[in-house]
């Protein structure tokens, strides 16, 4: 779908009755609903289960649940090395900026 057209529908639909919709989905337990549910986003962002403690994504009590599922901790090392940032999320990192050290006592 057109971009221009997929913002121009959102601003025809209403909001409220939107988000009400999305909260029913996101907190939705029915088996029927979840397999279409996270099937589809599995499949669109690519997820790999495997790296989820509970890697059945049907064991999810619902959409919220398995959007923050656990990891298994030996496959997301955190850092420990000196001088280094850790951001331990899924995602890229889009800006950056140079980051100078300054003692607060100066």
């Amino acid at each position: 779908m057109n971009n221009k057209l997929f913002i121009g529908l959102q601003y025809l639909l209403p909001t409220h009755l939107l988000s009400r919709f999305i909260g029913f989905a996101i907190r939705c337990e029915w088996s029927f609903f979840k397999k279409a549910l996270f099937g589809w986003y599995i499949k669109k962002y690519n997820i790999d289960m495997s790296l989820a403690q509970e890697e059945d994504p049907l064991a999810y009590a619902n959409f919220n649940d398995f959007f923050t599922r656990a990891l298994k901790p030996e496959r997301r090392p955190i850092c420990s090395e000196a001088n280094s940032i850790a951001c331990p999320v899924d995602g890229n990192v889009s800006q950056r900026h140079d980051l100078h050290y300054r003692n607060s006592a100066s």
